[in-house]
């Protein structure tokens, strides 16, 4: 198998031969990880119970884990899933790398479709599928959604959607995510949405692809999966906890693969998790801080105001350039948007996550807004 480098080791190769001015402090706006201490009583609940580290934690998690996270989506999206509707997962990015392969291994010629630019993973789930990759391509032009009419769609065995989406930050409606599902159904194509960025919004909270299925009538969730994580609500991506819900059936098979795979959640971790799943003050709290970033890269950078994420995905001309001399002039690091696509999709983008808190994140957008300013 052949993989791509990931984006990150591109970014190093492209700046490796740079050094940046040391008149400024090295900030690296590159990686979508929260600079925020993860909150005081979800790390209690984690030195709490360190003395089940002499216990193997089941494949399929504990049952207060899944009813925490089953709350969390009751809460939150107003669907109420059955214990069978609902996995634990080792956070998200093992399940969208090992899911594919779950689902495709046994098709003679599997084609998954995925949106482009993309979290890479998608790509690697492709690869090791041996299926034929789709790209959903998401430009300026059709408002970074993807085009449900694209002929070779209904060829699809797989089709993942993320959304809210990174890096774009395109967000897709309750009734857009209903015709994802009605399609999925008309052609029996199972539809997975990556909502790791569901609690990350400024205004109208987006809605669930659950959310979707049940305003279309499909009230089964039949060939529909949605997942998320802590990892960016929480402040927590070192909990590694995530969850995969939707089609039972689907679900049931997967779970027995995932004995195999040994993937289980350490105790100590899914009792942490449990709590913060639980918890939905300290979620609000976060959302508010990421708010108000992306109101300063509004105000500051006058892009268009971005209402999910916590990423710019700004228009800059040539993204490498712009990433080489912001470097060198300023010491900022962004991702190129090239990095995150295939076939041109990102190319003159750049990817800046405003995880820093409103402080720190104001002072470093009116550096880059300087080196705009005097690049010109």
């Amino acid at each position: 198998m052949h993989f791509e480098p990931y984006p990150f080791e591109k970014l190093t190769e492209l700046l490796k031969d740079i050094t940046p001015s040391s008149a400024y402090p090295a900030v690296s706006l590159t990686i979508g990880e929260p600079q925020f201490e993860t909150p005081d009583f979800i790390q209690q609940a984690l030195q709490n119970s360190s003395a089940l580290l002499n216990k193997y934690p089941k494949s399929s998690g504990e049952a207060y884990v899944n009813e925490a996270q089953r709350s969390f989506v009751k809460k939150r999206f107003g669907v109420e899933l059955k214990s069978t509707e609902l996995l634990s997962t080792f956070g998200t990015r093992e399940v969208l790398f090992n899911f594919p392969q779950y689902l495709l291994h046994d098709k003679s010629n599997p084609v998954m479709a995925y949106t482009n630019p993309f979290y890479q993973i998608y790509e690697g789930a492709a690869i090791a599928s041996r299926a034929r990759a789709v790209h959903l391509n998401l430009t300026k032009e059709n408002a970074f959604k993807p085009d449900i009419n694209l002929p070779a769609l209904k060829e699809a065995d797989l089709i993942i959607l993320n959304f809210p989406n990174n890096p774009t930050t395109s967000v897709l409606s309750l009734d857009e995510l209903g015709e994802w599902v009605k399609f999925a159904l008309k052609y029996d194509i199972v539809l997975l949405n990556d909502e790791c960025y569901s609690e990350i919004y400024a205004g109208e909270k987006p809605p669930s692809l659950l959310e979707a299925s049940l305003h279309v009538g499909n009230d089964t969730f039949k060939n529909v999966l949605v997942i998320n994580s802590i990892s960016k609500r929480s402040s927590a991506p070192g909990l590694r906890s995530g969850f995969i819900a939707g089609d039972e059936k689907i679900l049931s098979g997967y779970m027995k693969y995932r004995t195999y795979i040994g993937a289980g959640i350490p105790l100590p971790l899914q009792m942490a998790s449990t709590v913060a799943w639980n918890d939905m003050e300290h979620v609000e709290l976060t959302c508010a801080q990421y708010a108000k970033n992306l109101s300063l890269a509004h105000e500051i950078l006058g892009v268009s105001a971005v209402n999910a994420t916590f990423y710019v995905w700004l228009e800059v001309g040539d993204d490498l350039e712009f990433t080489c001399k912001l470097y060198a002039q300023k010491n900022i690091k962004v991702l190129p948007g090239r990095f995150l696509g295939r076939a041109g999709m990102g190319d003159g983008y750049v990817r800046i996550a405003l995880v820093e808190n409103s402080v720190k994140t104001e002072a470093i957008l009116k550096e880059i807004k300087d080196f705009i300013a005097t690049s010109k």
